[in-house]
């Protein structure tokens, strides 16, 4: 029973923060990740952000995948861990946003999905024969997913033609695959393959990064 409290308590929390946010400019504006708030010593801000969403269907979608994938982080690794990592990849997130962004002072992002993508990238590695339905219909393996999922935030960044917070995505996906390598070292020998793929999208976005292209 416990499982399913702290994973609703999650769900919970951020459609709480998310409606108030919805309802209250003043709220919204006050909590959300802000560069230059941060820089001015506002780092709450990068913890509260991950509770405030833009709208509801951002919300709904957050939570929906939250909600279908946080079970197999728990049934693998159970509770404490499963909130373990979405704790150190909502932080992970909101740090590679700041490092790469640090500069723009501008720069504003709110929701749940470097927490969340920590969760699937978790999910994926434990279960890496997982099958999803695209669009509902459309059946494709887990892990091709989370690396096209990754691919596609680093095109995200690099055109910068919409306000997703592609770069907290690595960030919590970062996290999800060190939390749950560290506890589950055994797939490094026994899903070699599995581990290298879901680190290629990442190593990518740092030699892009290192040769100043995104």
């Amino acid at each position: 029973m416990d499982i399913n409290i702290a994973l609703l308590a999650i769900i919970a929390a951020n459609a709480l923060v998310s409606f108030k946010g919805f309802n209250d400019i003043s709220f919204f504006r006050k909590y959300e990740f802000y560069i230059g708030g941060i820089r001015a010593g506002e780092q709450y801000r990068m913890l509260t952000s991950a509770f405030l969403h833009a709208d509801v269907m951002h919300l709904v979608f957050n939570m929906l995948t939250l909600y279908f994938f946080a079970p197999v982080v728990i049934a693998f690794m159970g509770t404490f861990t499963f909130l373990l990592v979405y704790i150190v990849s909502l932080v992970a997130g909101s740090l590679l946003t700041l490092y790469f962004h640090k500069n723009d002072y501008w720069y504003r992002a709110i929701g749940a999905s470097g927490a969340v993508t920590g969760v699937l990238y978790s999910s994926i590695l434990l279960a890496p024969d997982m099958t999803l339905s695209l669009y509902f219909f459309l059946p494709i393996p887990a892990y091709v997913f989370g690396i096209g999922y990754l691919l596609y935030s680093i095109y995200g960044m690099k055109a910068k033609s919409d306000n997703i917070g592609h770069v907290a995505h690595f960030g919590g996906a970062i996290g999800g695959f060190a939390i749950t390598l560290s506890r589950q070292p055994n797939m490094i020998y026994d899903n070699t393959l599995m581990v290298i793929l879901l680190l290629i999208p990442i190593i990518v976005l740092f030699i892009l990064a290192k040769m100043n292209k995104i």
